[in-house]
C-alpha cells in the first residue's frame, strides 16, 4: 500500500512538473511592446536593405549584360566591381529567412551556397542542360557562381575574357552567367515585393509569444545565421574547426581571393545592428533586442546581459580585423589567428542562444548539429 501512495506521489509529481514546464514556455511574461520592436526591425532596418540591395543588383545585373555583349578588360572590370558591390550588400540581407524568402524554399540557398561546385557549373555551360531550380544546383549560382566565373574560370583576365569571346563553349558561358543573374534578380524582386505591398503588415502585427509569432522566428533565423552562416561558414569551416585539417578552399569570395575578410567584416556589422536595433540610413536606434533585454533588466556575469553581448562583437570585429584580407591566405600562413576569431565569434552564441532567447522566453526551433 505505501508503495502504491509513493508510487502515486510520484506520478502526480511529474504531472506538476510537466505542467509546470509547459505553461512557462507559453505567452510573455512582461509587458514589453513586441510590435515596436518588429516595426522598428521591418521600417528601419530590413525593408530599407532591401531597398538598398535591389538597384545594387541591377546595377550589377547591366554590367554582366554589358560584358556578354562585348567580353573586354573594361566590362570585366565594372563588373567585377558591381559584384562585390552588390555581394557586400547582401551580407546584410542573409540573415532574414522569413516571410517570402522563407517561401522560396530559402532565398539564400539561391544566393549564396558556397564553395561552389565548379564541376555542375562547367557541365552545364558544356551542355547547355541545367536547372536552377533544382536543389542540386543550389551550390552552382548565386555570389559564388560569379566569383568563379569572374575570376576563377581561367588563370588570368586575358583567359577569363576568351572564355567569353573565343572559346569553344563562349556562348554557354555566357547564357550561364545571364541565367544565375536572372535568377537573382528575379528571386529578389520577388522578396521585396512581398515585404512591401503584404508581409511587412503580417510581420508587425503578429507580436504574441508563440513558435509562429514574427519575433520568435525572426529571433531564432537571426542565431541561426549568427552561428551558421557567420560563425561556422565563413570562418569556423574553412579554418577545420568542424574537420580534421584546415579547408583553405571552403572561405567565401574563394576566387576573388581578396575580400574574404570585407564580406565578414559587413556580415558581423549587420548582426550587431540589428541586435542595436541601429537604423539602416542612419545612427538612430530604435527598440530592439538590445532594449528588450535592458527592459527585463538581463544581467549575466555580473554585468548586463546586453552589454555582453555588444562588448563580445566588438571583441570578435578586432579578430576578425587582424586577418589576411584573403582568408585562404591566412588559414595556410598562419590558421591560429582563424581559430582565434572562430573562439570570440563562438563565444556570443552562448549569450545569444542560451541567455537571451531564455529572456524572452522563446524557445530554438533548429537543430544544432556542428559539434559545438
Amino acid at each position: 500500500m505505501l508503495k502504491k501512495i509513493a508510487l502515486f506521489f510520484g506520478l502526480a509529481l511529474i504531472v506538476a512538473c510537466s505542467s509546470s514546464d509547459d505553461s512557462s514556455k507559453g505567452g510573455a511574461t512582461d509587458n514589453f511592446d513586441r510590435s515596436t520592436l518588429l516595426t522598428n526591425l521591418a521600417d528601419n532596418i530590413i525593408i530599407p536593405s532591401y531597398q538598398d540591395f535591389a538597384p545594387k543588383l541591377t546595377t550589377l545585373k547591366g554590367s554582366i549584360e554589358s560584358f556578354v555583349a562585348t567580353p573586354n578588360q573594361s566590362t570585366l572590370d565594372a563588373t567585377r566591381k558591381n559584384w562585390l558591390t552588390a555581394y557586400s550588400a547582401w551580407q546584410r540581407l542573409e540573415m532574414y529567412n522569413i516571410g517570402k524568402a522563407e517561401a522560396l524554399n530559402q532565398y539564400y540557398y539561391y544566393m549564396n551556397i558556397y564553395p561552389v561546385t565548379v564541376a555542375d557549373i562547367e557541365t552545364g555551360v558544356s551542355t547547355g542542360s541545367y536547372d536552377l531550380n533544382a536543389p542540386s544546383y543550389h551550390d552552382a549560382q548565386g555570389f559564388p557562381a560569379l566569383d568563379y566565373l569572374l575570376y576563377g574560370v581561367a588563370t588570368d583576365d586575358a583567359g577569363i575574357i576568351s572564355k567569353f569571346s573565343t572559346d569553344a563553349n563562349a556562348q554557354g558561358y555566357k547564357d550561364y552567367l545571364m541565367d544565375v543573374i536572372n535568377q537573382m534578380d528575379n528571386l529578389t524582386q520577388q522578396v521585396i515585393t512581398d515585404w512591401t505591398t503584404i508581409y511587412r503588415d503580417q510581420f508587425v502585427n503578429s507580436s504574441q509569444n508563440t513558435a509562429t509569432s514574427s519575433l520568435n522566428k525572426f529571433v531564432n533565423d537571426f542565431i541561426f545565421y549568427y552561428e551558421k552562416g557567420l560563425r561556422a561558414n565563413k570562418i569556423g569551416i574553412p579554418a577545420g574547426v568542424f574537420s580534421t585539417t584546415p579547408l583553405p578552399d571552403k572561405v567565401e569570395a574563394y576566387y576573388n581571393q581578396e575580400v574574404s575578410k570585407a564580406l565578414s567584416l559587413e556580415a558581423l556589422d549587420a548582426v550587431q545592428d540589428v541586435f542595436n536595433g541601429k537604423s539602416f540610413n542612419g545612427t538612430a536606434t530604435g527598440p530592439s533586442f538590445k532594449t528588450y533585454l535592458d527592459y527585463l533588466n538581463t544581467n549575466k556575469e555580473g554585468q548586463k546581459l546586453s552589454s555582453l553581448i555588444n562588448n563580445q562583437f566588438d571583441l570578435a570585429r578586432t579578430e576578425i580585423e587582424g586577418l589576411n584580407s584573403n582568408f585562404s591566405t591566412q588559414i595556410t600562413s598562419d590558421n591560429s589567428k582563424m581559430t582565434d576569431a572562430y573562439d570570440a565569434l563562438q563565444r556570443a552564441v552562448v549569450y545569444l542562444k542560451v541567455d537571451m532567447v531564455q529572456a524572452f522566453n522563446i524557445s530554438v526551433d533548429y537543430v544544432d548539429a556542428d559539434g559545438d
